[in-house]
């Protein structure tokens, strides 16, 4: 588990501001992503170990077991490590070692849950104990154990007969179907659709505690609710891969989970985390071309996430300035303003192609979608260039966003598009102003 190190040069910059395929650039980032989280492992035991945490020595056997079924189980262990709620724990975990967080005591032997996910998926003979917390055992990318004990710790063992979770007075057999649910098991289920040549399969993430940060998520999908997320995805895939190769593509290449957030009154809500990489939260979509719409906005903010892991953007000492941004109710820093700038470039452009492929209302839906869009991620990459807010990296990423959103106004939209676009721009900048009592810059 060596992470190796990973450079961005002008030419990819330019190329990630350009609108075009940069697949493969993607896949270097979601590769960086994953060996960065080998490192974040590797913090959580050392860590564990300098500071001598209770479980140190249950982080150290777990990490061993770990690295040992990673060599014997390389495409299984994978899918583990991959899984984004693995990094969101590693990182809260590291900031609780650090005594950088208040909360719950941090529990480093949650490395051992890895372990005990590997086991279980492969198959191979083999226990682990893992911490128990607030009842339940948390295997990620797999399920949870509903034990309903007080032990701090379960045993997970796994071999030809199956695998089971053994407690205090409790014991649960994880099914062999183990996206299944089961007494006392809740399996994590998976979203597959597939188009010609373009598959995707994701887990849906509605169990881990850690699978999105700070977000409003929302709790266990009934079986209906789940049935009605498998079909929009379904046509959400087939709205991508007709209309959006190049985005699909990426969408596969990085997406890993997606976990359900509480609908909104009004519209839909989407959530990414840079400690959570692979993972999409969204709310029930409102339909097919608004969840299509809502994974490319947040598989480009995971994009720029894993380039940020890589060249700062942003200059340093800047990060008290506040900017309006035409998406947001509340002003922006200068990071928050580059993340959603880049976000509305894809936005803009799949809306851009989505727009020829609808009819009546929803054509002009779209038009007026693609006509806000271009124009608010203009105006906020003009702002970073202007403020000289950037790095020379981030400088050359935003010149050639820069000149993408320039050619894009002079593409026409019907005068209905174009109106409806100015108006709720207008709109949303006279709340803006009355808000935050501030002036627009």
């Amino acid at each position: 588990m060596r992470p190796v190190p990973y450079r961005l040069g002008e030419e990819e910059l330019v190329a990630l501001g350009g609108g075009d395929d940069v697949t493969k650039i993607v896949e270097r980032l979601a590769a960086a992503q994953y060996d960065g989280r080998m490192l974040l492992l590797w913090g959580v035991m050392d860590t564990a170990r300098r500071v001598g945490h209770p479980e140190a020595e249950r982080v150290r056997h777990g990490y061993e077991l770990l690295a040992r079924l990673q060599r014997r189980y390389p495409g299984v262990a994978g899918e583990v490590l991959r899984h984004p709620a693995v990094g969101a724990w590693a990182f809260h975990t590291l900031r609780g070692l650090r005594g950088e967080t208040a909360g719950p005591a941090a529990r480093p032997a949650g490395l051992a849950a890895l372990a005990a996910a590997v086991l279980v998926k492969s198959g191979a003979e083999g226990a682990v104990e893992v911490p128990v917390v607030d009842g339940a055992v948390t295997l990620p990318s797999l399920g949870r154990a509903l034990l309903g004990t007080s032990d701090r710790f379960a045993l997970v063992r796994s071999g030809a007969a199956g695998a089971e979770v053994i407690a205090t007075g409790a014991r649960v057999a994880i099914p062999a179907d183990a996206e299944t649910d089961a007494p006392g098991w809740h399996g994590m289920r998976a979203l597959a659709a597939g188009a010609g040549k373009f598959t995707i399969r994701v887990l849906v993430d509605d169990l881990d505690p850690f699978r999105m940060p700070g977000a409003l998520v929302n709790g266990r999908l009934t079986a209906a609710e789940a049935a009605e997320w498998r079909a929009v995805f379904h046509d959400a895939w087939q709205v991508l891969v007709t209309g959006h190769p190049v985005a699909a593509a990426e969408v596969a290449a990085v997406m890993r989970a997606i976990t359900p957030l509480e609908r909104p009154p009004t519209g839909q809500r989407s959530a990414t985390s840079s400690e959570a990489f692979g993972a999409v939260a969204v709310s029930r979509p409102v339909d097919a071309p608004a969840l299509a719409a809502a994974l490319v906005h947040e598989v480009q903010h995971s994009k720029l996430n894993a380039v940020i892991d890589i060249v700062p953007l942003v200059r340093s000492g800047v990060g008290h300035r506040r900017y309006y941004a035409p998406w947001r109710d509340d002003p922006r820093p200068p990071a928050g303003l580059m993340q959603g700038a880049f976000a509305h470039l894809a936005v803009s452009g799949f809306w851009r192609r989505q727009r020829h492929r609808e009819r009546g209302a929803a054509a002009i839906r779209a038009h007026a979608e693609y006509a806000r869009w271009r124009a608010g991620a203009l105006q906020v990459t003009r702002t970073l260039l202007a403020e000289r807010l950037l790095t020379e990296a981030g400088k050359v990423l935003a010149a050639a966003m820069l000149r993408t959103l320039t050619a894009w106004q002079a593409e026409p939209v019907p005068r209905e598009a174009a109106v409806r676009a100015r108006r709720e721009a207008e709109l949303h900048r006279r709340r803006w102003r009355v808000r935050n009592r501030m002036p627009i810059r």
